[in-house]
């Protein structure tokens, strides 16, 4: 079984939404759900979920002793990323490489790095007059946005559109997309233990 934290900054609704989706999946277990805002409303979505869920300070983070030792307690395969504002620290990378995934609410590499999420990026694609946007599920490494990308997935934007309209339509491909290459990923990576321990 596939043992996944998820890590969320704010309302959590991806979060949620990939909970829902692995609901009742016998190969996929989501233990525990972290953040680096105790306000956050994904802790009110992981309370009804019945998920346990704990915050960091940005401090911890970035040393990530602490992070290590809750994701080995709860025995975690895989980190998703769901709205999640920090940067993963170098001891996170080491010991999950290539299990670590986030989602970017545009067509990586435009309109990514540091500073760049959720309303910033669907404004940014409307003043540039961008004729499409769309999500982008990338591995994590040391840089803002630059990790290997998995899968992206394109909405067409029309004249008028405005950001929230944008963020409705990249929201929806976030819904549709994120939970299916997740467990795309866990299959493969299952797949590819079976081999190497064959």
């Amino acid at each position: 079984m596939a043992r996944i934290a998820i890590i969320a900054s704010g309302s959590g609704s991806n979060a949620e939404n990939i909970a829902n989706y692995f609901k009742g999946d016998a190969g996929v277990h989501i233990p525990l759900i972290l953040s680096n805002n105790p306000d956050a409303y994904v802790h009110e979505r992981a309370a009804k979920l019945g998920i346990p869920s704990f915050t960091f300070t940005k401090a911890e983070f970035d040393d990530g002793m602490e992070i290590l030792e809750i994701l080995h307690e709860y025995e975690i395969d895989f980190i998703v990323l769901a709205g999640f504002l920090l940067k993963i620290s170098q001891p996170l990378l080491e010991a999950y490489p290539g299990r670590i995934v986030n989602i970017h609410p545009a067509l990586l590499p435009k309109y990514g790095g540091r500073g760049m999420y959720g309303d910033r990026v669907h404004r940014a694609v409307v003043e540039a007059g961008e004729k499409e946007s769309g999500i982008t599920i990338h591995y994590i490494n040391e840089h803002y946005d630059e990790g290997d990308i998995i899968f992206q997935a394109t909405c067409q934007l029309l004249p008028g559109d405005t950001p929230e309209v944008v963020a409705g339509k990249v929201h929806a491909l976030e819904y549709t997309y994120y939970p299916e290459v997740i467990g795309a990923l866990l299959k493969k990576s299952e797949q590819e233990d079976q081999q190497y321990h064959k």
